[in-house]
């Protein structure tokens, strides 16, 4: 399920490599840097991708601008200079680049722990002022210290592997990171509440969330031990520059390097001084500055807009934010299923009712092999609601647009031959993907279709008293000049294909 990108916008300066690789697939692609919000506004009008860093701050207002932006790719991890939201609802992809600067980030993380050790940037500064502070500026071994990694991903992991080479036993949380998966790679996973009076140091790798804003504050800081260094080479807001300022001038925190802040560049009072604090390690967030990293994200973010067009098949899309369904979608195997559902979804919906209000369906995937395919229920719900909403409806925004006008749906999953099933009030709709990746309609209620109805457009359904109500159905479209294509009946049901969309009433017999 291709993107089309007939112009591609970057508004934040990327390596070439991106505009490069892009162009050389036939993808327009127009470079307009530190543009102002009135000028990003008219730009964006004329593309349907975006590329951004971290300057470009893609607002609501940005999106509500953009009449035809269909994909935004941020060359980095964090996406928080993209509204998501606003992206999911208007049913644009969000990209990032998830593992293009791990390596960097997590060397400047490694750097930053080893000079906190040993007060290498304060003993510097001094010996550049003419002064010999040697013990002044004595510091501590590693080896056999305790590191605390809050958030296990690509970057944590590395770290962890690294400081391990150190001496240093590290600890570890993540809700996304089993036990067992964090032994692995030598992380003894625990608890927040168990980690803070362990750790020697702390290290953050999480994205910047509401559950992991200020997640070191005053409160955590007090229950860590007295010494501890903290270390933040993820987000600004996810450590209390203010509670972290008060721990350090307390002397409970020993020292911290931060290399991002809540306000970039910082100008609030507090954070100023955090920064001028003789044990604070203060950089202008370079995690990700490497000439190696600015390339290699370059590099990924194209590579996926042409894998997400269609334009490669060389490359796979690896870093989809807010629609991970899409993943899912640019399979084959799976766009075959995702077709089935939209259209079983379709049928469905002929059986709303006008002005029902609320409106609860259910939605089941069935065999061994579709358990694992979420993405049916959202596709089911892009059928649904495509008699039911004007907006431009797709499968990343179809589950919210849903919420937004009473629709729910019930999930689950059963045993037996793989199909996926659709119920709507009374009635039941069961379809399969057979042979060529042809969708078919199995079954309506108990009736069954002995050798499977295509679904094909302009296909109606009736329900009448039993097999004599055919001939009728038949008379009926005739008189209206209506060309009838194909006709499959299952006991008192018919399916019904014919050259055109129209359903014709027939005295007797209720048509969907």
């Amino acid at each position: 399920m291709p993107i089309a990108l007939r112009s591609v916008l970057i508004s934040d300066a990327v390596d070439d490599a991106c505009v490069a690789l892009l162009t050389s697939h036939g993808v327009p692609v127009t470079k307009k840097y530190k543009m102002s919000k009135e000028e990003l506004l008219q730009e964006i009008k004329h593309h349907d991708g975006l590329i951004v860093r971290s300057d470009t701050k893609v607002t609501a207002e940005v999106l509500a601008a953009a009449s035809s932006l269909r994909v935004v790719g941020r060359a980095g991890t964090g996406v928080d200079n993209i509204d998501l939201q606003a992206a999911t609802r208007k049913g644009i992809v969000v990209l990032n680049t998830p593992g293009g600067n791990s390596i960097s980030a997590c060397e400047m993380t490694c750097a930053l722990i080893t000079s906190l050790a040993r007060n290498v940037a304060q003993a510097a500064q001094s010996l550049r002022a003419g002064r010999w502070d040697r013990k002044l500026y004595s510091g501590h071994e590693l080896a056999g210290k305790t590191l605390a990694v809050l958030g296990l991903g690509r970057i944590g992991r590395e770290v962890a592997i690294r400081m391990q080479s150190y001496g240093m036993r590290v600890i570890g949380f993540d809700p996304m990171t089993s036990t067992e998966a964090a032994k692995e790679f030598g992380v003894e996973k625990m608890e927040l509440e168990e980690i803070w009076p362990l750790a020697d140091y702390i290290t953050v790798h999480t994205p910047l969330i509401p559950q992991t804003r200020n997640l070191i504050n005053a409160t955590t800081l007090a229950k860590s031990k007295k010494g501890v260094r903290v270390i933040n080479v993820a987000r600004g807001g996810i450590v209390d520059e203010e509670a972290l300022l008060d721990s350090l001038k307390a002397g409970h925190c020993g020292g911290a390097a931060l290399d991002v802040f809540v306000e970039e560049p910082p100008k609030n009072p507090a954070t100023l001084e955090l920064i001028q604090h003789p044990n604070v390690i203060a950089t202008p967030h370079l995690g990700a500055s490497t000439t190696e990293a600015q390339q290699r994200v370059a590099v990924e973010i194209a590579e996926q807009f042409l894998a997400i067009s269609g334009r490669s098949t060389a490359y796979s899309v690896t870093g989809i934010v807010n629609a991970p369904i899409l993943t899912a979608a640019l399979s084959d195997v799976n766009a075959a299923w995702i077709n089935l559902s939209k259209k079983l979804g379709q049928l469905g919906g002929k059986f709303l009712k006008k002005g029902s209000g609320s409106i609860s369906i259910e939605s089941q995937t069935i065999g061994s092999d579709m358990e694992k395919k979420k993405f049916v229920h959202t596709a089911v719900l892009v059928g649904i609601l495509a008699g039911q909403t004007k907006n431009g409806l797709n499968l990343i925004n179809a589950p919210i647009l849903a919420k937004d006008i009473g629709v729910s749906i019930k999930e689950s999953h059963a045993d037996g031959e793989n199909a996926v099933a659709v119920k709507v009030g009374q009635h039941q709709v069961k379809g399969t993907v057979r042979g060529a990746n042809e969708p078919l309609l199995i079954s309506i209620d108990d009736a069954i279709f002995s050798n499977g109805v295509p679904l094909v457009d302009n296909l109606s359904l009736y329900r009448g008293s039993g097999p004599g109500d055919l001939a009728s159905i038949v008379t009926a479209l005739s008189a209206k000049g209506v060309q009838i294509q194909s006709l499959n009946s299952a006991g008192k049901w018919f399916a019904v294909q014919t050259n055109q969309e129209i359903t014709v009433n027939v005295d007797g017999i209720e048509s969907f």
